[in-house]
């Protein structure tokens, strides 16, 4: 396989490489577009935390009152999850992996 190194200047773009970016769609692209395109895909990822935290439930044989209850999470914390209102973050996201992967372990260590 063949490498080849390439630099950049950020403040040059006859530097940069080419791509498959469409630079005048781009620059002609109203920030109110570009602001409705990022609310769009954040929806998307919300609702795809909320899929998640909803299959991971529903995997445990849980409804929503007992999953808070057992891993000591506030019941409209998880309805926000799975209702796409918030994303779990940080240690909820690692206990919602956990869950997935191993979920008596899991269990067993927060109920100990």
């Amino acid at each position: 396989m063949k490498k080849t190194s390439v630099t950049v200047d950020p403040l040059r773009p006859e530097t940069w490489p080419a791509g498959r970016c469409n630079t005048e769609m781009l620059d002609a692209a109203a920030d109110v577009d570009i602001a409705k395109h990022q609310a769009e895909d954040d929806k998307e990822a919300y609702m795809a935390a909320a899929r998640y935290a909803r299959r991971v439930r529903k995997r445990l044989g849980l409804t929503q009152r007992e999953f808070s209850q057992r891993i000591d999470v506030p019941l409209d914390t998880i309805r926000n999850w799975e209702q796409g209102k918030r994303e779990p973050a940080g240690p909820a996201k690692a206990l919602l992996k956990i869950l997935a992967k191993n979920p008596e372990i899991a269990l067993s260590a927060l109920d100990g």
